[in-house]
């Protein structure tokens, strides 16, 4: 019995002492390999279930990483307004250092036209009845004075000359501002109606100023393009910078009059010597603003690269993310949303169907000729020596590969720019936040609540419907808002009665009480219509998004829902990083 173990041992030839290295080794190589096709299967799961983050949302730092990196870019369902390119400018460029204030006024000496000087010189023997005259460069320093002295929140860059306003006493006149505390890298530009009152010894006082934008005829009609009629422009008082930057960066200025008519073609043969670049078809229609705008400007980005006038199609379906319909709405129109007068002022555009009349008339006439790209994978740079007039991309039916974006992946990454600072967003829609921001005196803090579907859906962000209760968002606030603030709420949030109990402790205000800035008597609703051949044009869902993020933007202090309100990520559980 007690010999039978070792007699099995000595059977068992695997188990000599001879062979005990072949067992290890054999033993090792047989983990190794379970180690490996582990490692396999995990990487397989990761690849295949792994999304980048959206580029667009991004700062600019990390978009110009973005461009020059090897990953494709994929994109969620967002509804959150697109970032364009006065976003990524600096605000604290060199133009905002020189403002003018009470003793420049003071010390300021007017030009006048001969015909001024005359009419100042009959009103010196004044009356009480007699009419103001808002050409008198006294008027001018009055209502310059008044200006300053009335809106302390504002740094002033420039006063055009008063005009005559709607009555004897009324002058209206026209300024470039900027709010002290402002974060955005703009100019604004506000137009008011004064009241001048005269006393029984001729002096001459502002007895009140109008609303925003109350000053129409002070509002310049212009060309088309910055510098047109610069003569005219330069009327008014402005300080001179002591300095000029060399290449100073091209500023929006919300309020300035919007000219986006279509440009025109000169003469047969300014077309027929042009090159043009055009993308037909493919899968960006209908999809989510931020996918469209990441492939429009991987578009504008190879015409610029190719040297090239992007023939564009101005009209575009908004997504059903955005609609009250929740259907996808076609007959939307590119001017809706972006700044068409600064891209045409940027690079050379012309409308599609503008393009395609043309080129009926002049192609067999003239031997235009077209180069067809039906794959994606040819690159800008195959195509740099192309001396065809037209190159046009057609896109098919398959996505992703029809997305328009696939052009500027793989190696052309690292070649093509995009040019972020062409496109701007609406003026139009930038005035209606300026003005809600002036109907609060620019004197406002503002709060961004996210609840919709996210509150309700608990799996990915369990606690954002507690954090933005009204109990939390008043314990938060406590500490990050004074009380008696004029709090402006941007939220997606359909019920604002939900904030009530926030009245007790602050004034708050939100997007729809400030409708009529954009119904059917506004000037907003006037300047869409004739956009659209008369048609009427709805505020829609991205417009309402726009607008309301840029009111946000606007507040002297800015709560974000995610980060700030709760700790949930913005995309959902276990998704935040350092940049969100």
């Amino acid at each position: 019995m007690l010999s039978r173990p070792s007699l099995t041992w000595s059977r068992n030839g695997s188990f000599r002492a001879e062979n005990l290295g072949q067992n290890a080794l054999a033993m090792i190589g047989n983990l190794c390999f379970t180690l490996f096709v582990v490692g396999v299967l995990v990487f397989t799961i990761i690849a295949a279930t792994y999304q980048p983050e959206d580029p667009l949302f991004h700062p600019s730092s990390k978009i110009t990483t973005f461009l020059t990196s090897d990953s494709n870019a994929t994109f969620k369902t967002d509804i959150a307004v697109v970032k364009t390119g006065e976003d990524f400018v600096a605000s604290n460029q060199t133009a905002f250092d020189t403002f003018i204030n009470i003793t420049d006024v003071d010390s300021a000496v007017v030009s006048t036209e001969p015909e001024e000087v005359e009419a100042v010189a009959e009103t010196r023997d004044c009356r009480i009845d007699d009419p103001i005259n808002c050409r008198d460069p006294d008027v001018f320093h009055l209502l310059m004075r008044s200006a300053i002295e009335k809106f302390k929140e504002h740094h002033f860059y420039r006063f055009g000359k008063p005009v005559r306003g709607n009555n004897d006493s009324s002058c209206h006149m026209a300024w470039r501002f900027r709010p002290k505390e402002g974060k955005a890298a703009a100019f604004y530009k506000d137009y008011r109606s004064f009241t001048v009152v005269r006393s029984e010894n001729c002096t001459l006082s502002v007895a009140g100023i109008g609303d925003y934008h109350s000053g129409g005829n002070a509002r310049k009609r212009r060309g088309r393009g910055r510098g047109k009629n610069r003569e005219k422009d330069r009327e008014g008082f402005e300080k001179v910078p002591a300095k000029m930057a060399d290449n100073p960066i091209a500023l929006p200025e919300v309020g300035e009059t919007v000219n986006d008519a279509l440009p025109t073609v000169e003469s047969e043969s300014s077309f027929s010597q042009g090159k043009y670049l055009l993308y037909s078809g493919g899968g960006d229609r209908c999809k989510s603003m931020n996918q469209y705008l990441w492939s429009f400007m991987c578009m504008l980005g190879e015409a610029q690269y190719l040297n090239r006038t992007l023939v564009m199609d101005l009209s575009m379906c908004l997504s059903k993310i955005y609609t009250s319909s929740g259907q996808d709405e076609e007959g939307k129109d590119f001017r809706f949303y972006f700044d068409f007068e600064h891209l045409m002022d940027s690079a050379p555009v012309l409308e599609q169907n503008q393009f395609w009349s043309e080129w009926s008339k002049w192609q067999k006439k003239d031997g235009l000729s077209l180069h067809l790209v039906e794959d994606f994978r040819v690159t800008p740079m195959k195509l740099a020596d192309s001396k065809d007039t037209l190159i046009m991309r057609k896109f098919g039916s398959v996505e992703p590969d029809n997305y328009w974006y696939r052009v500027c992946e793989g190696e052309t990454e690292s070649v093509i720019e995009r040019p972020w600072k062409m496109v701007w967003k609406s003026r139009r829609l930038l005035d209606i936040a300026s003005a809600i921001a002036a109907r609060m005196n620019w004197d406002f803090d503002a709060v961004h609540v996210e609840r919709g579907e996210k509150a309700s859906n608990k799996e990915l962000w369990p606690n954002l419907d507690r954090d933005t209760s009204p109990e939390a968002l008043l314990s938060t606030l406590n500490y990050k808002i004074e009380d008696g603030r004029n709090l402006y709420i941007a939220t997606n949030e359909p019920d604002t009665s939900f904030f009530d109990p926030l009245k007790d402790k602050y004034s708050t205000h939100f997007l729809d009480e400030y409708k009529d800035l954009w119904d059917s008597n506004s000037d907003w609703y006037a300047e869409m219509a004739k956009l659209n051949n008369g048609n009427p044009v709805e505020f829609d869902g991205y417009m309402r998004i726009s607008v309301d993020t840029e009111v946000f933007l606007r507040g002297k202090k800015q709560i974000e829902t995610f980060n700030e309100l709760t700790k949930d990520c913005k995309d959902g559980i276990n998704t935040c990083t350092s940049a969100s």
